[in-house]
């Protein structure tokens, strides 16, 4: 058959690895892979010796949580450069709750206008109106919706109480969406911030005390068990403990649909080591942890505990996060450019294959999404979407790169062995290994397959 392109090098999918193998590429689709050279094609990118996967999904990206810093531009450029090739933007925008159809309608407009990679949105509810746009939302095309039972902010990050919750979860049962929560208890971190408050610490130690263990696991039970009683997908979006991870595979095996998401700060950085050198540079909710509750981490998902691997990422400007008094700065980390490659890291220092990353940075995201009829894996039909990662290690500057709106991140100074070498958005190179060539308006919004809910 004639292709428009041919990719060789190792292929990763979700079950095996085939060497020297090759994708094959027509009207943006993978029409074959398998071994060897593949069929003729106009087009041959021969990257004998690198790894080729499908392209990442990051499941939680916030493009817009600070007016006039980053936007869809920023975010995706920094996303292309990093081997994402979708990202799933969150609903609180700064002064702009995706709580509508017609909000969400709008920021599909401005992504596909902006973006460089391919975008799906979360929508979530304002707490006046609990579940009453949910329909409307799943008919613009929301991926899915988003809650928090900890409120930052009463309109831009609002506290969803229990009962509402409820209400909204089985509204989204109706539709077989996914309902997501932020997992922190809003009772249990007021009274321990004001105890830290009170005591006068303002150091690093700061922030894990004012969010204690006890806060995140009572959340993520709450959240499981509203699912069970509505039977709706209910998703904790990050997971900073063992714990949570336990609880999740708990409720899987008792039948309830229950997932779980590790953010890749969790599983690289400690609480001893990189939250006393960065400080504010490392405040994230739920907070970075001890290095014991990084390495429970991990091995729950080689156990096959964790459901995806995501960012979480945000670029606040730097002077949100270097004020000496830790619970005064922003809440949150970059980390679009560098999801891949910190991941493969963490898998080669552990010794597991890289079918783990095919699996929890593409397949399952897709799944989770319901963007399998067009994302997540090197398979015919599906979108060609596909990272290259060279084994060519180098130190991570985020300034340096060029391709993120801020030059702080906690991964600064970090040895990542694996590069990306290309990045392919439905079989169009977007990133060379050195550039970002897709422009704003690459990206187009991706919506789940409609189906009746299971």
């Amino acid at each position: 058959m004639d292709c428009d392109l041919v990719v060789t090098g190792d292929v990763v999918l979700t079950d095996r690895i085939i060497p020297q193998g090759f994708v094959a590429v027509r009207g943006g689709r993978v029409v074959a892979f398998g071994e060897g050279r593949g069929p003729s094609a106009a087009e041959r990118h021969d990257h004998a010796g690198a790894c080729i996967l499908p392209g990442a999904i990051d499941a939680q990206v916030h493009s817009r949580s600070q007016a006039g810093q980053e936007g869809f531009a920023w975010s995706t450029r920094s996303a292309a450069a990093g081997g994402v090739t979708t990202i799933v933007d969150m609903p609180y925008d700064d002064g702009d709750l995706i709580a509508s159809a017609d909000r969400l309608r709008a920021k599909a407009e401005e992504a596909e206008g902006a973006a460089r990679v391919d975008v799906a949105l979360y929508g979530t509810c304002h707490p006046d109106e609990g579940p009453a746009r949910i329909a409307e939302m799943v008919a613009a095309g929301a991926a899915a919706f988003k809650f928090s039972t900890f409120g930052t902010h009463p309109t831009r990050f609002p506290r969803i109480a229990p009962q509402m919750l409820h209400a909204c979860f089985a509204e989204i049962a109706k539709h077989g969406l996914t309902a997501g929560v932020h997992n922190e208890d809003h009772e249990v971190v007021d009274a321990a911030s004001e105890l830290v408050r009170a005591s006068g610490i303002t150091d690093y130690r700061a922030h894990g005390l004012s969010r204690p263990e006890i806060a995140e696991t009572l959340a993520t039970a709450e959240v499981y068990e509203i699912g069970a009683a509505t039977g709706c997908h209910a998703h904790i979006v990050h997971c900073s403990l063992g714990r949570g991870y336990d609880l999740c595979r708990a409720y899987r095996e008792q039948g309830h649909r229950a997932s779980i998401e590790a953010c890749i700060h969790y599983l690289i950085l400690d609480e001893e080591d990189d939250v006393r050198r960065l400080g504010g540079k490392a405040k994230i909710n739920p907070p970075i942890r001890k290095r014991a509750e990084r390495e429970r981490i991990w091995a729950h998902l080689a156990a096959g505990n964790v459901t995806l691997v995501s960012t979480d990422h945000v670029s606040w400007s730097e002077d949100r996060k270097t004020d000496p008094d830790m619970l005064k700065n922003a809440s949150g980390v970059p980390g679009l450019e560098v999801l891949v490659a910190l991941l493969l890291k963490g898998l080669t220092q552990r010794g597991l294959p890289f079918t783990w990353a095919a699996r929890l940075l593409a397949e399952n995201p897709a799944t989770h999404f319901r963007l399998s009829h067009r994302k997540g894996a090197i398979d015919i039909g599906r979108d060609a979407d596909l990272v290259v990662m060279a084994n060519r290690p180098r130190v991570y500057d985020a300034a340096a790169s060029g391709n993120n709106i801020v030059g702080w991140s906690p991964y600064n100074g970090m040895e990542l062995p694996w590069t990306v070498a290309a990045t392919y958005l439905r079989g169009r190179m977007v990133f060379d290994g050195a550039r970002v060539i897709a422009e704003p308006g690459n990206g187009q919004f991706v919506a789940p397959l409609r189906s009746a809910a299971p």
